[in-house]
């Protein structure tokens, strides 16, 4: 337990400041990482990926709080547009949730290779996304909304890399897309938490410090750390050239795909 406390200050400081300098947010660090560290802890091999998603997931609502203040400072969150997603949002990683406890161990661990490929394609060689000249489909918020909740909670993610192009394929500039996707993220995590936490409160074999299926001494690791360097991410950014830094980030994804693919 101790030992994953102290790994998990270091994962939340390369968590927070991935996140800050390049705009996605940890999950595609902390799933994989938390995944070597609780094999090495011979974990319940069935339930490892899950734990790692759920834990991945709470850490993510305190994170995405903190980026949320400093967008509305800004004013760059389109409230009405977050208020259509949040519902959908919040049903969709509630069901997610419930979906990933029948998936095989397997396949949740082919599904997280198959986003850190893409995400790490899309960063290595990125398609400029030009704001849609059209009037905004709302009316596609709902399903869209279910659709990101429903693959964000199996994943472990806040559903950034998926929600930002949607918005800004349907009307909004990319600093708003980002700044709504960033409060988007909140009932993701909220809702997928909190459903993985109810889920495994019956679970027999999880590990002492656990809350459900939420391990609390990685937790408690990510969160202290990464709620620093995330802010000091964001600084940085615009001081190094982050077009190269996300090539070499994209190549990190890809090593850590390999790694779980092997």
């Amino acid at each position: 337990m101790t030992e994953i406390f102290l790994a998990s200050l270091l994962l939340g400081i390369l968590a927070g400041l991935s996140a800050g300098l390049f705009g996605i947010g940890g999950g595609a660090l902390i799933v994989p990482v938390l995944v070597w560290l609780f094999q090495a802890q011979e974990f319940n091999t069935e339930q490892i990926m899950l734990i790692a998603v759920a834990t991945s997931l709470a850490t993510a609502i305190f994170t995405s709080v903190a980026s949320v203040r400093t967008h509305h400072k800004l004013g760059n969150i389109d409230w009405r547009r977050a208020r259509h997603l949040a519902p959908s949002m919040l049903l969709g990683a509630g069901g997610g949730a419930v979906l990933a406890e029948y998936i095989s161990a397997d396949l949740l661990r082919w599904f997280f290779v198959a986003y850190l490929l893409y995400t790490s394609v899309q960063m290595a060689m990125p398609k400029p996304i030009k704001a849609s000249s059209h009037p905004a489909r709302s009316f596609l918020d709902y399903p869209m909304g279910l659709l990101i909740g429903v693959l964000s909670a199996i994943l472990g993610i806040g559903g950034g890399t998926m929600t930002v192009p949607y918005l800004v394929n349907n009307g909004l500039i990319m600093k708003n897309a980002v700044a709504t996707s960033s409060t988007c993220a909140i009932p993701i995590a909220l809702s997928a938490a909190t459903s993985y936490a109810i889920l495994g409160w019956q679970e027999d074999q999880l590990p002492a410090g656990s809350l459900g299926y939420l391990y609390l001494p990685a937790f408690a690791g990510i969160v202290l750390t990464s709620i620093f360097t995330a802010p000091l991410g964001a600084k940085l950014a615009h001081r190094l050239p982050a077009q190269k830094l996300k090539r070499y980030f994209a190549i990190v994804l890809l090593a850590l795909a390999l790694k779980m693919a092997w």
